[in-house]
């Protein structure tokens, strides 16, 4: 199962709640599949998309689910310490872990070698971390958004890509509607 097959199992999981996707092909890839007001595209800035779902989620109290890959979380991992040191109890980060850099190329990461993102995870001290298959992800996480426990899950599957057009928004549009979305979930 590859990226955009996992997305797609999620999307029942992620309607109601507000969502940060990573840059490149997983932000297209949620644009095609279902795009809504609740989806905040990064259409740039490789790697924070964890950082930016907890400030989030630190700064009101709607569920807050950031959708990163691999690649990028390896760009940043202070993010595993930040987020074990910042407690918001409504963020759930999904780390859609495919071995590889799939908006460049399929290029192998360090993930798809020797480097586990749970044992990373882990030793910066998040304390509810949780490897899971691409076809366990969708009850993984919503339990996780169900408990209320910040967690990270890393779930893992195969490399590859499907092609999808270009996000046709403006990055203006895709942050005004988004924050009309937040604030209308925390009215």
């Amino acid at each position: 199962m590859i990226r955009s097959e996992v997305l797609k199992m999620m999307l029942p999981v992620l309607r109601d709640h507000l969502v940060v996707c990573n840059i490149g092909l997983p932000s297209q890839e949620m644009h095609m599949l279902e795009d809504r007001p609740g989806n905040f595209y990064m259409l740039g800035t490789m790697g924070l998309a964890s950082s930016i779902g907890l400030g989030l989620a630190l700064a009101q109290k709607a569920p807050v689910v950031a959708i990163d890959g691999d690649g990028s979380v390896l760009m940043n991992l202070g993010t595993f310490s930040t987020i074990a040191n910042n407690q918001a109890p409504n963020f759930v980060l999904l780390v859609i872990d495919n071995g590889s850099y799939g908006s460049t190329g399929d290029q192998t990461t360090y993930a798809g070698r020797k480097t586990s993102l749970t044992a990373v995870a882990q030793a910066c001290g998040c304390e509810n971390v949780v490897e899971c298959t691409a076809e366990e992800t969708p009850q993984v996480v919503a339990d996780a958004i169900k408990a209320q426990q910040m967690t990270v899950v890393i779930s893992k599957c195969e490399s590859g890509n499907v092609k999808v057009p270009v996000i046709p928004l403006d990055p203006v549009v895709i942050k005004d509607r988004f924050m009309k979305q937040v604030a209308a979930l925390n009215a």
